[in-house]
């Protein structure tokens, strides 16, 4: 029987098993490396929406912006 994934506020993320065990046989550089990778995308998509969104600031506060919404200093 397969478990119930739990959507809710308590759990912002749900990994799949079959990807659970995917991951569990990449060394630790091939995860570090994934999440970087990861991390590069939701940066580069933050900018390019920031950018569109603020087509008036200049590049000291959008990367501000980008940094405070990745976590980096509390700003949003």
């Amino acid at each position: 029987m397969k478990k119930a994934l739990r959507l809710d506020r308590g759990q912002i993320e749900v990994v799949d098993d079959a990807m659970a065990e995917v991951l569990r046989r990449k060394t630790p550089a091939e995860r570090i490396r994934i999440g970087f990778s990861i991390w590069i995308s939701a940066y580069n998509m933050l900018m390019v929406h920031m950018k569109k969104t603020h087509p008036e600031w200049n590049t000291e506060r959008l990367n501000k912006e980008v940094a405070g919404r990745l976590g980096y200093d509390g700003a949003v």
